[in-house]
């Protein structure tokens, strides 16, 4: 999508916030013993009471209203009835839709007892997510996306998940810009335009380069069980610093 107008970027900033109040209230309620099917019933519940719609649902049939992906569960983990436990690494994907606009948000962060190694992990993906954004305005190719991400998770001695990527949003879940890949493609020509809405979404983990998915036919884990760590925004960009609409 292409921003139109004031109309549309209130439309984007709406949804966006609704969609950082919904990972708010789940990570708000999240409790070790709950199920995963419990927790993304918080975070329909919060949707539906906003006057706003599952994207997942509306646009795959997707069997949940939101993406909960623990440890080595990478991304679209289907709620069920696996239990939350203690240290585990937890990530929330949420994406919604509301009056025709959309919006796509994540967070990774460990549940109680931290460790060192899971808590810098996180931290690191999403400065690097941060790092990402602040750099990107109108006449940027788009390959910056994948360069930096691919040089900071080189240098804090992690591994990009390479078969995950960013891509356009607006109107749809998924739109053009597609395959906005995190790492460094030479080949890849695109630049960025003002009012252009896409995420920005690293996958940085402690080994694998790529996920394979489960049995569920969603799931998507690293074949090696390594952690990883995933942030997402939406954004605008302008010709100056990027609208980031997914915050509350």
């Amino acid at each position: 999508m292409t921003v139109g107008g004031k109309e549309d970027i209130e439309g984007l900033k709406e949804i966006g916030r609704i969609v950082a109040l919904t990972i708010n209230e789940m990570k708000k309620k999240i409790r070790v013993g709950m199920t995963t099917r419990e927790l993304d019933e918080i975070g329909g519940r919060f949707l539906r009471n906003h006057g706003a719609t599952s994207a997942p649902k509306i646009t795959y049939n997707f069997p949940g209203n939101t993406c909960i992906s623990i440890n080595n569960e990478v991304a679209h983990g289907l709620p069920g009835n696996r239990k939350i436990k203690e240290g585990d690494l937890i990530n929330i994907d949420v994406s919604a839709e509301l009056n025709g606009y959309f919006a796509d948000s994540g967070q990774s962060f460990q549940i109680p007892l931290y460790t060192p190694s899971v808590t810098r992990l996180c931290e690191y993906t999403h400065a690097t997510m941060m790092k990402v954004i602040s750099s990107l305005k109108h006449g940027v190719k788009l390959n910056e996306v994948g360069r930096i991400i691919q040089n900071e998770a080189r240098k804090g001695g992690y591994k990009v998940i390479s078969n995950l990527c960013s891509h356009g949003i607006g109107r749809a879940l998924h739109e053009t810009p597609e395959s906005i890949l995190p790492i460094y493609d030479k080949h890849d020509k695109r630049v960025l335009k003002e009012g252009m809405v896409i995420t920005i979404e690293p996958f940085l983990s402690t080994g694998a380069e790529y996920t394979i998915e489960g049995l569920d036919g969603w799931t998507l884990y690293t074949p090696n069980n390594s952690l990883c760590a995933q942030y997402e925004h939406t954004i605008i960009i302008t010709k100056d610093q990027p609208i980031i609409t997914t915050v509350a």
